[in-house]
């Protein structure tokens, strides 16, 4: 059966995302030592404090990780004695910050190659979670689409998502490829949805989920020839 449109998780599947998140956070806590000197120190444990307050006032914000993390700063700020209106505008040149760097990924070696060959033969889209920006990262041209929990106002596993996607396509589910490294959030997710899921796993994990995945690959550079097994 034809192949018509495959969909990309993204941090964990097209590079690794702990590096920069954890250089975003040191970019984000000296920006604000610098900008925002009435905060003093903000511990980890008082944003998560901050940021577990918000998420049971407003469950919905978990889908929603930048705007949440414009709330918490916002917050803090205003705990701090900033008035409502520059809190708002402190906060959000911080989370800029934070964003910026962010999206300063390190692409896994054979992304791009990969990003490059299957963009020539199918349509390519993103369905991500997190706050990754393909057009800041610079590899929108490959993707038809983009999107995200905080568009969308839901994530991955629920099927809304992947609907999303099949409706901007125009492609049939079953027609219908999501790669990705979670075993809830994508392969389970994109089962559900009637897609075919392949388990992006370079680390070589044991699979302890009941359902399968369609396939598993250690490199993306092997899913060029796994879709062609299957057209």
């Amino acid at each position: 059966m034809s192949i018509q449109l495959i969909t990309f998780d993204l941090d964990d599947t097209l590079w690794d995302v702990a590096p920069a998140i954890e250089t975003a956070e040191v970019v984000l806590r000296e920006w604000l030592a610098n900008h925002a000197p009435r905060l003093g120190e903000l511990s980890f444990e008082d944003y998560w404090t901050i940021r577990s307050a918000l998420l049971a006032e407003e469950p919905g914000l978990k889908h929603r990780i930048s705007e949440l993390r414009r709330r918490a700063l916002t917050h803090a700020m205003r705990e701090a004695g900033y008035a409502t209106s520059q809190a708002q505008t402190l906060a959000e040149a911080a989370f800029e910050a934070f964003l910026e760097a962010r999206n300063r990924v390190q692409l896994f070696s054979d992304a791009l190659p990969t990003l490059q060959a299957l963009s020539q033969q199918f349509q390519l889209g993103v369905i991500t979670n997190g706050n990754a920006d393909v057009r800041r990262i610079g590899i929108d041209a490959y993707f038809q689409f983009a999107l995200s929990a905080e568009e969308l106002g839901i994530g991955k596993p629920d099927p809304i998502p992947f609907n999303e996607a099949l409706k901007r396509s125009g492609s049939k589910a079953e027609l219908s490829v999501h790669i990705g490294d979670h075993p809830i959030d994508d392969i389970a997710g994109a089962q559900g949805a009637g897609l075919r899921a392949i388990w992006f796993n370079p680390q070589g994990k044991i699979w302890d989920a009941e359902h399968r995945p369609d396939a598993e690959i250690r490199s993306l550079a092997q899913l060029p020839a796994l879709l062609q097994s299957w057209r």
